[in-house]
C-alpha cells in the first residue's frame, strides 16, 4: 500500500458558510460535517474567488481567477457535444409535443449544445495529482465545459449534464450517454458513484476523489426533497436566518402580485421556489424555500456520513485527508436577498455570497478541533493539496495563491504577509481585509465601503464618506495593483458584459 495520502474533496454547491452546526447555527442539522470539523480544522474566514457556481469552480481547479481562466459566470451552455452525447429518448423528448415538464431545463440547456473546454489551456491540480500517480475520480457535477468527457486529469468520470439539476429528474452520465433519470434523489445517485469508485479503484495507487453535490442549489420546494428531511424542519422558527424586506437590487422587490401574475417567466427553471420572490408572496416564500434548503443540505450531511463511514471501515480514515467546500455562498434571506452574486442586479460581494466553507481534516498532519480565522481563498487551495501531498511543482508568476497547510499542522500562524482577499464578477471586483471590504464596479459604479469592524453585517456602505476617503484610495490602489499583476487581458472580467445571467460562450454572456 502505498504511503501518499489519500484525498477526498466534497465540493458544495451554494452552501452558505454560515449554514453549518459547527459554524454556530443552531438550527440546521449537520452531524457527519460537524465531527469532520472536530476532527481537523474549519476556517471561518474562507473565501471563493468568485460568488457564482462555474468561475469559482474554475478557480480551485487551476489555483487562478476569473480573468485569468476566462469562466466569468455560471455556464448556460458549453455542457456537451448534444448530437454525440445526448441518449436518444432526452434527444426525442426536445421535440416532442407532450414531454413531461422535467424535460423543459434539459432542452434549454442542451438542445442544440456543443462542448466548450475552458480548462485545457490550464493545468490543473488533478493533472499534477494523476502525474505523480494518483487515481482520479469524479463524481457529479462539473459545469466548466463538456461535462460529458473526461478531462483535468480524471479517469473515472461520472457527472450531471449541466448546472442544477432537478433534484428528482437530473440528467447523468450512464453507460457512455446522458440520459435523464426519473425518481432518483441527485444527492444519493452522486454518492453512489463515490462509493463504485472506492469499490473499483486501484488499490495499489493513491487516491484522489471528487464528490461534486449539486445541493443545496434550488429548487427547494418541498417535492424536490426527501420527506424525512422536509419533515426536521416543518416546525422550525428560522430564527438562523435574518427576515428583512427585499433588498432594493433584487429582482421582483417591487412588483405586485398581479403584475407577476401577468408576466411570461422563461427563466424559472423548476416549479417551485424561485430566486426573485415578490414582497406579497415573501414570507411563503421564506419558509418554503429555507425548508427545502436545510433539508438538501441534512441529505447531502447524511451523505457524507456514508463515505467518511466506508472510509473508515476499510481503513483509510486515518491516510486520508478530507477537505469539504462550497462553490461560492449564499443569501437565504440575507440583506433581503435569495441567491448568490447574481442574486441582485448589478451583482453583489456580501459575505453571506462570498464566504464558503472550509473544513480539512487528516489526522496525524492537521491539527484537530481547530477553528482558524485567518482569510484563505480559493485561489490557495491548488498549491495547499499539492503541499499536504507532499508534490513539489514549479509554480507559475502568475498564480495568485499560497499555500495554507502550515496553518492547518499549526506550523505557522500566517501565511500572507498582507492578510487581504479578492473576489471577482466580471467588472465587479472585491478586496477584502479583516477591518475593511471594499467593492467597485467598473468602470462607474455603483461602489460600496463597509467598516467590518464596526458594522460585520455590511448594513452601512461608507463610500463617499470623507472621514473614509484615505482607506477608499489605499485599497483602490492595492486592489488595481494585485489584479494588474494577475490578470490576463485576453480574459479580463472588468472589460466583459457580465450580469449574472449566464455564459455562453469565452466573450458571450445573456
Amino acid at each position: 500500500m502505498s504511503e501518499k495520502k489519500n484525498i477526498l474533496f466534497v465540493l458544495a454547491d451554494d452552501y452558505g458558510a454560515w449554514a453549518m452546526g459547527c459554524a454556530g447555527n443552531p438550527e440546521v442539522k449537520t452531524p457527519h460535517l460537524d465531527r469532520l470539523a472536530a476532527r481537523g480544522v474549519r476556517f471561518d474566514n474562507c473565501f471563493c474567488a468568485s460568488p457564482v457556481c462555474s468561475p469559482a469552480r474554475a478557480s480551485i481547479m487551476t489555483g487562478k481567477n476569473p480573468s485569468q481562466h476566462g469562466v466569468h459566470d455560471w455556464l448556460a451552455k458549453g455542457h456537451l457535444d448534444s448530437g454525440r452525447a445526448l441518449g436518444e429518448e432526452l434527444q426525442m423528448s426536445f421535440t416532442a409535443a407532450n414531454a413531461p415538464w422535467y424535460y423543459a431545463w434539459p432542452k434549454n440547456q442542451l438542445s442544440g449544445d456543443y462542448a466548450i473546454r475552458y480548462l485545457d489551456q490550464h493545468r490543473t491540480f488533478t493533472e499534477i495529482l494523476a502525474e505523480n500517480g494518483y487515481e482520479c475520480g469524479l463524481s457529479g457535477k462539473w459545469h466548466m465545459g463538456d461535462s460529458f468527457t473526461p478531462q483535468a486529469g480524471f479517469t473515472y468520470w461520472k457527472t450531471t449534464a449541466m448546472g442544477g439539476e432537478n433534484y428528482y429528474y437530473p440528467v447523468v452520465l450512464e453507460d457512455g450517454k446522458m440520459v435523464l433519470k426519473e425518481n432518483l434523489y441527485v444527492t444519493d445517485w452522486i454518492t453512489e458513484q463515490s462509493l463504485n469508485f472506492l469499490t473499483q479503484r486501484n488499490q495499489e495507487k493513491p487516491f484522489y476523489l471528487a464528490v461534486n453535490y449539486t445541493a443545496p442549489h434550488s429548487p427547494w420546494s418541498a417535492r424536490n426533497h426527501p420527506k424525512e428531511y422536509i419533515d426536521l424542519y416543518k416546525d422550525c422558527p428560522f430564527h438562523s436566518t435574518p427576515n428583512v424586506p427585499p433588498h432594493p437590487w433584487a429582482p421582483n422587490g417591487h412588483k405586485t402580485l398581479a403584475q407577476w401574475n401577468s408576466e411570461p417567466h422563461p427563466g424559472i427553471r423548476f416549479s417551485g421556489a424561485t430566486y426573485g420572490p415578490i414582497p406579497e408572496t415573501w414570507q411563503e416564500h421564506r419558509r418554503e424555500s429555507l425548508t427545502g434548503y436545510y433539508a438538501a443540505i441534512t441529505a447531502m450531511d447524511a451523505a457524507v456520513g456514508r463515505l467518511v463511514d466506508r472510509l473508515e471501515t476499510e481503513g483509510l480514515l486515518d491516510n486520508t485527508l478530507i477537505i469539504f467546500s462550497g462553490d461560492n455562498g449564499m443569501s437565504m434571506g440575507h440583506h433581503g436577498i435569495w441567491g448568490k452574486g447574481n442574486g441582485t442586479n448589478p451583482v453583489n460581494m456580501y459575505d453571506s455570497a462570498v464566504k464558503v466553507p472550509g473544513i480539512f481534516s487528516l489526522p496525524g498532519t492537521i491539527l484537530q478541533g481547530v477553528v482558524n480565522h485567518e482569510m484563505v481563498s480559493h485561489y490557495d487551495f491548488y498549491e495547499t493539496i499539492l503541499d499536504l501531498a507532499g508534490i513539489a511543482f514549479e509554480k507559475p508568476d502568475n498564480m495568485p495563491g499560497v499555500s495554507f497547510a502550515p496553518l492547518l499542522t499549526g506550523e505557522r500562524e500566517r501565511v500572507r504577509d498582507s492578510v487581504v482577499v479578492f473576489d471577482e464578477y466580471g467588472p465587479c471586483r472585491m478586496i477584502r481585509t479583516k477591518e475593511w471590504k471594499l467593492v467597485l464596479r467598473l468602470p462607474d459604479g455603483p461602489n460600496e465601503l463597509y467598516d467590518l469592524v464596526e458594522d460585520p453585517d455590511e448594513e452601512n456602505n461608507l463610500m463617499g464618506h470623507r472621514s473614509c476617503a484615505g482607506v477608499v484610495a489605499e485599497l483602490t490602489g492595492e486592489l488595481k495593483a494585485w489584479f494588474e499583476k494577475y490578470v490576463d487581458p485576453a480574459f479580463d472580467g472588468s472589460r466583459e458584459p457580465v450580469c449574472g445571467r449566464g455564459q455562453l460562450t469565452a466573450h458571450s454572456f445573456l
